[in-house]
């Protein structure tokens, strides 16, 4: 038997800045994945795995000045932004391969 909770959120004023701030950080990092992604490809070259995409997307980018505010948000939103952009491409060569209905 399975069951299912449904909760509602009520944020306030300082959690939604939070959960926006977040949701943006994860945005950023999740298009500057596809980005690197999809250079690699016109390149020629491999993709680049997720450990070189967590070090260049996240770490080298929260030491650069006009990347700095990606320092205020839990790494882990940006980590899961990262396996996400992962299963999105993955999903995809499935589905051209039909493996994935």
């Amino acid at each position: 038997m399975q069951l299912r909770y449904s909760f509602r959120l009520y944020p306030d004023i300082g959690q939604q800045t939070a959960l926006a701030k977040a949701f943006g950080c994860a945005r950023v990092v999740f298009n500057d994945a596809v980005r690197a992604r999809e250079d690699a490809r016109k390149a020629e070259q491999p993709f680049p795995t997720a450990g070189q995409l967590s070090r260049k997307l996240i770490t080298e980018a929260k030491r650069i000045a006009e990347r700095s505010w990606l320092s205020e948000v839990s790494a882990v939103v940006l980590q899961q932004s990262l396996r996400d952009a992962e299963k999105a491409y993955r999903n995809f060569f499935a589905s051209l391969k039909g493996t994935r209905k």
